[in-house]
């Protein structure tokens, strides 16, 4: 029976006019007012590119902000994927208590964030941390080291509360790891292939897409990271761990200057998509695994 195009049409209307209310038009409205001056009790005013102009030409926080999420995301896609796949192909061996491992990876991923920036804080703390009274016992010293608000240790510290738990890149990974077909791996090993080889010239090839996909979570998760930074450090000490998101909240919140968080806005989303572009064409995302 051939379906008429207006019974899709119709069949499609309800989802399109959820997509234009709840996304397409507050995009459209960020991407617009983002060339207007707007903050709170003055003048909605034209002022086309200034605010990307003064942004990249004359905002030392800007600068601060795009490079640190640029570090971030480069250690997320790589450092944090990377240490997810290891763990993800020792758990495919199927060793004792590879499920109890995989569980444990898992925890930091169900926690809510509130709960875990409040647990770093606590282990990162000077007077009373986990950190500083290990280092204190080895040493027999007293050790207080302000871990999140010394311009040394503040940028790393940030990093460590979110870089080594890779729970769902595990999870990825090993589901595609595990969906290899057995007789592929039988046949390698026939042709006296050693696990390493296998795990190089057959696993990964074949899982190149799911590494992609894995890429592409862990680079977009760094470019809405706030919640983490916020409460642990806040941006400081000085803008040492300022991200993007956490500027434009700042500016948006704080300084009610509404036209310029939207550019910062317009601004991540055009590096969200540059982003998984670039992922795209890497991992070859449109061609089979085979």
């Amino acid at each position: 029976m051939q379906v008429k195009k207006w019974n899709i049409a119709l069949f499609l209307l309800p989802c399109l006019l959820l997509f234009a209310l709840i996304y397409l038009i507050p995009l459209l409205m960020v991407i617009g007012s983002s060339f207007f001056e707007w903050k709170a009790g003055g003048v909605f005013r034209f002022v086309g590119l200034d605010n990307y102009i003064n942004a990249f030409l004359h905002d030392s926080r800007m600068m601060t902000a795009l490079r640190n999420t640029a570090i971030w995301v480069v250690l997320q896609s790589v450092v944090h994927v990377g240490i997810g796949t290891i763990i993800a192909f020792m758990l495919a061996r199927k060793l004792r208590g590879w499920k109890i491992l995989r569980t444990i990876y898992m925890i930091p991923n169900v926690v809510s964030t509130a709960a875990l920036g409040v647990i770093f804080l606590n282990v990162f703390s000077p007077k009373y941390g986990l950190i500083n009274s290990m280092i204190s016992q080895v040493t027999g010293l007293t050790f207080q080291k302000n871990w999140f608000f010394e311009e040394g240790s503040a940028f790393l510290t940030v990093t460590w509360s979110w870089l080594l738990y890779t729970g769902m890149i595990i999870i990825v990974v090993l589901a595609g790891v595990l969906a290899i077909p057995e007789d592929m791996i039988e046949a390698a090993r026939i042709d006296g292939a050693t696990e390493m080889a296998i795990n190089f010239k057959v696993r990964l090839p074949m899982i190149r897409t799911v590494l992609g996909t894995s890429v592409i979570l862990a680079a977009t998760s760094m470019l809405r990271e706030f919640e983490l930074i916020y409460l642990t450090t806040n941006g400081g000490p000085g803008d040492l761990t300022l991200n993007l998101p956490l500027y434009l909240y700042k500016t948006s919140m704080t300084d009610n200057n509404y036209g310029y968080a939207n550019m910062m806005g317009v601004v991540l989303i055009v590096a969200g998509i540059v982003v998984v572009q670039a992922i795209n064409k890497l991992f070859r995302m449109g061609d089979s695994d085979y």
